[in-house]
């Protein structure tokens, strides 16, 4: 038996999978082997298993014997293996140590790295794979390395004729199952004389 996996926030008492012997006459069914942590419970007369506690990650996967035992004579029983697997939930957002930087850039420099930007994930996996980007302004003059976080320049600014001060917003997004999920920092720019 391979039931469908788990999440790691199934509430105790969740449906696992139903197990059923083919004999002829009642059968009591058991949980002999395997399950050490005491994840799972089977009703003993219809075969139905559920858990019976928060379910904990690392612990898993999780292989158990179940017995189906003659009702009436205990010599006569049969095994099946059950495989639980338990899916890793993307809990936590990307964070940046701080949500706002501020860099100076000399006018006129050419386009240049300004700062790498560094968020962290406590998921593992895929569910803490990030990647970065630019969520709004001033685009065409900033880029960032989507794997790096390394903010760039473009070109360079002209102190009197332009804006001395950009606001640029980066993100970090994870790779997150069932949904990606986002941190923000906002870099400010100023540009000087």
């Amino acid at each position: 038996y391979e039931p469908a996996p788990l999440s790691e926030k199934a509430p105790t008492d969740t449906f696992v999978v139903e197990i059923s012997a083919l004999y002829k006459l009642p059968v009591n069914y058991s949980i002999t082997s395997g399950d050490e942590k005491g994840y799972f419970i089977i009703h003993s007369s219809n075969g139905i298993v559920r858990t019976r506690k928060n379910l904990e990650l690392e612990d898993f996967p999780v292989s158990f014997k179940v017995r189906a035992t003659d009702s009436s004579n205990a010599a006569i029983f049969n095994e099946a293996e059950v495989k639980v697997e338990v899916i890793d939930e993307n809990d936590f957002p990307p964070v940046f140590p701080s949500s706002l930087l501020e860099e100076t850039l000399p006018e006129h420099s050419p386009a240049t790295q300004i700062v790498q930007l560094k968020a962290q994930d406590s998921d593992t996996g895929r569910n803490g794979l990030l990647t970065y980007g630019i969520l709004n302004g001033d685009g065409l003059k900033f880029r960032i390395n989507e794997t790096t976080g390394i903010l760039y320049s473009t070109a360079p600014f002209d102190y009197e004729e332009e804006p001395t001060e950009y606001q640029v917003v980066v993100y970090a997004e994870d790779d997150g199952i069932p949904e990606k999920k986002r941190g923000y920092c906002t870099v400010v720019i100023k540009i000087t004389d």
